[in-house]
């Protein structure tokens, strides 16, 4: 560091600048420490302002060097160690906790939790479950034994973590909304265009309650489960979500999660993104009726013969490279939507329907396909081999199945089992080919298809969710543990899904989660820990999050410093 004396209005000021090696261009470069102001004002303070800021950047460049010698540590080589004491401690949650306090969670936890007078500090007890359920996913008995990993306070039990998630579920709603409040003034959200989709988690238990049902589970388990809607934005981070009952079907989650949404979260008109689960005459009438678009896929094989004939005629085709083709077409149709009396009244609507086909896709389907296929044969040479809750499946290629409804055995008695060749026809026909619906009719076919793509993504949050964040199986009985439960997976998830984005979206939550729990060091003697892992990833996060993982010997106090400077927002 060096005192600079320049020239400012035709006035000379003084300035502490420190210079720099550029990593990219090798040139050194200059930074301001600190602006000191105008020499002639300066000089009503100190009689000789150049030697004065002489003499202290002198002292700022000694004290500099002090805390970069070499420090020696005297150790004991005849210490033992101490039973269950955690020596070894995670530093890499601080990228966590800067997007924490960057989302105003802290302030939020801290507001909120006023109300209930607690003697435990909600938020403490929050970036605990929030930051584990990223890092260590595990039961919350399991967390709070492993409470000791992270440099935090954690001054509190595990029945007052048990307490605070009771306590949360009284404000999930306003955490969500807050969520969405600080992602749109912060990180620049649009809601112009969503995507929306619905998934269950299950149960380790057979107990059904009002939430806890059994229904039909995305992992065909015979366990009760809770459905969740889930809405995200076109970066990838979910909005705001919903749970349902296990029993309630997909598309009757859709109407309740948009009429919140416009109710209380301040939207214009929105474009609503998903698949044929949710795509009914009840929910495209309700958006248009708010003035809303939608894009959703439309099912082929189970489409009308119309809509078939339509989709296998070459007529209309636009060819697109190699083994790709699209077109489309403008649809008047009548809808079947429900009515005040409980019946179904017709209703006209002008739909675009962009139908394309893909060669990739059509190998997909068939490489899916042939499991089930190998299954189905077997079965068929083989029936004594398999029951109803083994032949899922395969079943719906094969005739004359009939099972026992005791036992599930196939009965063959009277008819043996067929391999339905006609069946296996009919599907092939339509492998690699696809449908859209939407009324967004002045948008190109490659727009919408592409619009349509993008709800990859919102699959993406879901297999996180289960795979990464472990958000099922659940253990937890009461239904406020259950919501809260929830709760912390969504907030854990749009913060792993945010650090992914600053991240340019070059690494997966997977890569990323492993990355950060490597990033752990030791205790040495006198409060000096060790750290023994970087990678890119740890590099990228102290280049674009101002987060500094790439100290190899850190003293607690600037362990304390860095974890404090990402409160500071």
């Amino acid at each position: 560091m060096y005192l600079q004396i320049g020239i400012s209005n035709g006035r000379r000021y003084l300035a502490i600048v420190q210079g720099y090696r550029d990593p990219v261009t090798k040139k050194v470069r200059h930074k301001t420490v600190k602006s000191l102001g105008y020499l002639d004002e300066l000089k009503k303070q100190y009689p000789d302002p150049i030697a004065h800021f002489k003499s202290v950047v002198e002292e700022m460049n000694k004290k500099a060097v002090l805390e970069k010698q070499p420090v020696t540590i005297s150790l004991d080589p005849e210490e033992t160690l101490k039973e269950n004491q955690v020596n070894r401690k995670n530093i890499g949650y601080a990228a966590l906790s800067k997007l924490y306090h960057e989302l105003g969670l802290n302030t939020f936890f801290y507001n909120k939790s006023r109300a209930f007078k607690s003697k435990f500090n909600t938020n403490n007890i929050m970036k605990l479950l929030i930051f584990s359920r990223i890092l260590a996913p595990a039961s919350k008995k399991k967390t709070y034994e492993e409470k000791d990993r992270y440099f935090e306070n954690t001054d509190f039990s595990l029945d007052d973590i048990y307490r605070c998630l009771t306590q949360v579920v009284a404000f999930k709603d306003e955490l969500q909304l807050h969520l969405h409040r600080q992602m749109k003034n912060k990180f620049g959200r649009s809601t112009e265009l969503v995507y929306y989709d619905v998934t269950n988690y299950y149960f380790e238990t057979d107990r059904q309650d009002e939430m806890k049902k059994k229904g039909v589970s995305k992992e065909h388990r015979p366990d009760p489960i809770v459905q969740m809607g889930l809405l995200m934005d076109t970066k990838g981070i979910p909005i705001m979500y919903d749970l349902f009952p296990g029993n309630t079907n997909d598309c009757e989650t859709l109407m309740p999660v948009l009429d919140r949404v416009k109710k209380d979260y301040g939207v214009g008109r929105i474009i609503i993104v998903a698949d044929k689960g949710v795509n009914t005459a009840d929910n495209i009438a309700f958006s248009l009726a708010k003035g809303d678009g939608y894009v959703y896929s439309q099912t082929v094989r189970g489409g009308s013969k119309e809509l078939k004939d339509y989709v296998l005629s070459e007529s209309g085709y636009r060819q697109i490279g190699d083994g790709y083709k699209v077109k489309s077409r403008l649809y008047p149709r009548e809808i079947a939507v429900s009515n005040t009396k409980g019946g179904r009244s017709k209703v006209r609507i002008d739909e675009k329907q962009v139908v394309f086909y893909s060669a990739d896709y059509d190998r997909k389907a068939k490489a899916d396909r042939e499991g089930a296929i190998m299954k189905a044969r077997d079965l068929v040479k083989n029936p004594s081999k398999y029951n109803k809750a083994i032949s899922y499946g395969a079943a719906k290629y094969v005739k004359n199945l009939v099972f026992d409804p005791k036992t599930g055995e196939i009965l063959t008695a009277k008819k043996r089992p067929v391999f339905d060749e006609e069946k296996l026809r009919e599907e092939e026909k339509f492998d690699g080919y696809y449908a859209i619906v939407t009324s967004e009719w002045k948008m190109s076919d490659e727009e919408i298809i592409e619009i349509y793509r993008g709800l990859w993504r919102i699959e993406e949050a879901f297999k996180v969710t289960k795979s990464d964040l472990e958000a099922r199986p659940v253990y937890l009985s009461r239904n406020d543990h259950i919501q809260a439960h929830f709760l912390i997976c969504f907030v854990a998830l749009v913060i792993a899904r945010l650090l992914a984005l600053l991240l340019g979206n070059k690494y997966s939550i997977p890569r990323i989660v492993e990355s950060l729990n490597k990033a752990s060091g030791s205790r040495l003697e006198e409060n000096w820990y060790v750290f023994d892992h970087a990678d890119e990833i740890t590099r990228a996060i102290t280049e674009i999050l101002g987060v500094d993982l790439s100290r190899k010997y850190l003293r607690l106090g600037d362990i304390k410093k860095i974890l404090g400077a990402t409160k500071k927002t």
